[in-house]
């Protein structure tokens, strides 16, 4: 199994930034993509930013040009640095990640919760 820890939620004023982290830890091999994911209460959970085992990044079009993700392979860390954020952006924030060994199969964490007040 792949255990997934987030870190760095919090609350915060619009326009503000906030920074979340992911540690993987357990049977990491295999790890093709990492990704982060939000939901709000009533909502669908959605794909925030994705992040390959080769670099290779996507992000939602809501937050395209506001927010980075990034990844350490050697820490086995997935990063989402957020910037001018906005009351909308409030939800569980939850990191995934998806291996392709065995069939293709998800991990997540427990989520953090981001509030971005008006």
């Amino acid at each position: 199994q792949v255990q997934l820890v987030e870190s760095g939620g919090g609350l915060v004023q619009a326009g503000g930034s906030l920074g979340l982290s992911c540690a993987a830890s357990g049977n990491i091999f295999g790890i093709n993509a990492m990704a982060w994911y939000r939901q709000a209460p009533g909502n669908q959970r959605e794909l925030v930013a994705r992040i390959t085992n080769s670099g290779s990044t996507n992000y939602a079009e809501s937050v395209k040009g506001r927010f980075t993700i990034s990844r350490d392979n050697a820490k086995n860390t997935v990063y989402l640095q957020m910037n001018s954020l906005k009351p909308e952006d409030t939800a569980v924030y939850y990191c995934n990640a998806h291996r392709i060994l065995l069939g293709p199969m998800d991990f997540w964490g427990k989520g953090t919760l981001v509030t971005v007040s008006s």
